[in-house]
C-alpha cells in the first residue's frame, strides 16, 4: 500500500500537461474490461494451468479474478454457485465489466453476450444432479466460485466437456474458493494435495504446474506433460496448480474493516477466512488410532518447553529410503521429548552406509538406534554400524507378532506395527498425564492422525503403510521414525539403569571399609 500512496502523491504533483501524458499512456489498459491486482491476482490470470485454485483467505479478490478471466479470454464460459440465489452478485459484477462495452444482458438465462458473439453465463447446481443440465455442450471456460462447496462430482463431471473447435482458443478451469466449512469440499485436498497435504510427499510452490492424468476416476500424478498408457488405453496429462490470495493482496478492502471482522470469527471459521487454512476445521476419523487434540497438546507443550535444558539423546529411530522419491528420516527422542526430526531425500541415502553415516552424524550419548527393517531396507545400515563402528541397531518390523496388550489388559495387537502405534496413544492421552513433547511439524502432525484402526475379536489392526498411501497418497515415514524411537525407550533405560548400577558397585568396591 505504501507504493500505492507513493503514486498518489506523484500524481498530485503533475502538471495538467504531465497528467495528460499519463492518461494518454493508461488509456488502452483501461479500456481492458478487467484489470487484475499486482500480484497473486496478476500470476493467476497469467497462469497456464489448465485447472487451478486459486483464492484461499477471505478477499482475495477470488470473484473478480474468475469473471475477469472469462470475459476477456474466453468464446464460452460457465460460471456456477452451488445455489442459483448466490449469483446475483456475480451477474452484477460481471455486468459492470461487460454491458459498457456492448455486450447484451439476458437476465432471464443470466447470461452476456458480446458483439462478436462470446458468451458469459450463469447457473447454480443446487442438486446434486443438476450438472447434468449443462452437460453435453462444450466450453472453453468453468469457473466454480466458492469451489468448497460443490460436490467431487458435479466438478468432474462437469469439466470433461471442456473443450472447443477454435484455433487458438485455450480451455481452462477456474476453482474459486476459501477453505471447505462442509465435507462437500474435501475433495479439493486431494486435487490439490501437492499444495495444500501437509502429507504430501513432494510438495509444490505457489503457481507451480504438476500434471495428473486420471484412471479410473483416480487421480495420479505424473511427470509431465504428454499422454501415458495406463492398460492399453492412453490419458493426456492436465496441469495443476494453486495460487493463494489473501486481504492483503487486495488493494480494494485492505483498509476496509473486513480484517477486524475476519479476526473477530469463531475457530475454526477465523482460521480459514483469515488465514486460508485448508487443513482447520476437519474432524477427526471415528477410528482414528491417535486424536488430533492430543498430538496439538504434545505440540504445544513442545513449544511451551523450548527454552529448558535439554535432556541427553536416548532414542533415534530411523525410517529408511534408499534413493527414489521417499525420505530417509531420523527421530531423536530425549526422554519424552523429540527434537526436529532430520529429513534427508532418498537421493542422498541410496546404500546403506550412506544411512549409516547419516545416523552416526545425529546420533548423541549412545542413543538406542531403532531402524525400520519392514522389507529389509534397513538391513544394510544395520549391518554396517554392526561391522565397522561395533554400534547395535535394533531392528523394527512392523509385520511381526505381538505378544503386547492394551494398558487395560483387555486388548492384543495383530502385529508390532499395531502394538507401537497403540502405545504411542496411550503415551499421549492426556488423562493418563502425558509428558511427550513433539515438534510442531505440520507433517508429522498429519501423519500421526492418519492411520485407522479395527477390531478383530480382541487383536486391534491399524493400516498399513501401504494402505495409507493408497488411501491418500503418502505414507507415514515422519511418523513412524518416532514411533520407532518411543518403542525402544525402554531399552534405553534399562541401559541407563544398568551403567549407574554398575558405576555405584564400583564406587562402593573402591571405597575403605567403615570399621577399618
Amino acid at each position: 500500500m505504501s507504493a500505492l500512496k507513493d503514486l498518489e502523491a506523484m500524481l498530485k504533483a503533475m502538471t495538467p500537461a504531465q497528467k495528460a501524458e499519463v492518461d494518454k499512456l493508461i488509456a488502452p489498459e483501461l479500456e481492458a474490461v478487467f484489470l487484475p491486482n499486482p500480484g497473486p491476482q496478476t500470476s493467476a490470470l497469467n497462469s497456464t494451468a489448465d485447472i487451478m485454485l486459486y483464492g484461499g483467505s477471505a478477499g482475495g479478490g477470488k470473484s473478480a479474478l474468475m469473471v475477469g478471466c472469462a470475459a476477456m479470454h474466453h468464446f464460452s464460459a460457465l460460471i456456477l454457485r452451488r445455489e442459483a440465489v448466490q449469483l446475483d452478485g456475480l451477474f452484477s459484477f460481471a455486468g459492470d465489466l461487460v454491458v459498457r462495452r456492448g455486450w447484451d444482458r439476458n437476465k432471464v438465462d443470466k447470461s452476456y453476450t458480446s458483439p462478436d458473439g462470446r458468451v458469459l453465463k450463469f447457473a447454480g447446481l443446487n442438486e446434486p444432479d443438476d450438472w447434468r443440465k449443462y452437460a453435453g455442450v462444450g466450453r472453453d471456460f468453468y469457473g466454480f466460485d466458492e469451489a468448497g462447496e460443490f460436490l467431487e462430482e458435479q466438478v468432474a463431471s462437469l469439466i470433461g466437456w471442456l473443450r472447443t473447435t477454435r484455433e487458438g482458443q485455450r480451455c481452462r478451469v477456474i476453482l474459486a474458493s476459501n477453505p471447505p466449512r462442509g465435507g462437500d469440499g474435501q475433495w479439493m485436498l486431494k486435487w490439490f494435495a501437492p499444495w495444500l497435504d501437509p502429507m504430501a510427499d513432494d510438495p509444490a510452490e505457489p503457481g507451480e504446474l504438476r500434471w495428473c492424468i486420471r484412471v479410473g476416476g483416480e487421480m495420479e500424478w505424473v511427470d509431465g506433460p504428454g499422454e501415458y498408457d495406463r492398460g492399453g488405453e492412453v490419458y493426456a496429462a492436465q496441469s495443476y496448480t494453486f495460487i493463494p490470495a489473501s486481504l492483503g493482496d487486495n488493494p480494494y478492502l485492505v483498509d476496509s474493516g473486513y480484517r477486524a471482522r475476519l479476526q473477530n470469527l469463531p475457530e475454526p471459521l477465523r482460521s480459514q477466512l483469515l488465514y486460508g487454512d485448508f487443513t482447520a476445521g476437519r474432524e477427526d476419523h471415528e477410528r482414528q488410532v491417535i486424536p488430533t487434540a492430543w498430538v496439538d497438546a504434545a505440540m504445544e507443550r513442545w513449544i511451551k518447553h523450548r527454552d529448558r535444558p535439554r535432556r541427553p539423546m536416548t532414542g533415534l529411530g530411523v525410517d529408511v529410503a534408499q534413493g527414489g522419491k521417499d525420505k530417509t528420516v531420523l527421530a531423536p527422542l530425549h526422554g519424552a521429548r523429540f527434537e526436529d526430526l532430520v529429513v534427508c531425500a532418498g537421493t542422498t541415502t541410496p546404500d546403506g552406509p550412506t544411512v549409516a553415516n547419516q545416523i552416526l552424524a545425529a546420533r548423541r550419548n549412545d542413543a538406542v538406534i531403532t531402524i525400520d527393517m519392514t522389507g529389509g531396507w534397513g538391513g544394510s545400515a544395520r549391518d554396517h554400524l554392526r561391522t565397522h563402528h561395533e554400534i547395535r541397531a535394533y531392528p523394527f518390523v512392523a509385520s511381526e507378532g505381538s505378544g503386547g496388550s492394551t494398558q487395560d489388559m483387555t486388548m492384543g495387537f495383530a502385529n508390532l506395527r499395531a502394538e507401537a502405534w497403540w502405545s504411542f496413544r496411550e503415551s499421549l492421552d492426556p488423562s493418563a498425564g502425558s509428558e511427550v513433547e513433539l515438534p510442531p511439524d505440520p507433517k508429522l502432525r498429519a501423519e500421526l492422525t492418519a492411520p485407522r484402526w479395527v477390531l478383530k475379536g480382541t487383536k486391534i489392526f491399524v493400516e498399513s503403510k501401504d494402505e495409507i498411501r493408497k488411501r491418500l497418497g503418502a505414507s507415514t515415514d515422519h511418523a513412524d521414525a518416532v514411533l520407532m524411537a518411543w518403542h525402544n525407550r525402554g531399552k534405553a533405560l534399562v541401559r541407563d539403569f544398568v551403567k549407574r548400577r554398575d558405576r555405584s558397585m564400583a564406587i562402593e568396591q573402591a571405597s575403605p571399609l567403615e570399621g577399618f
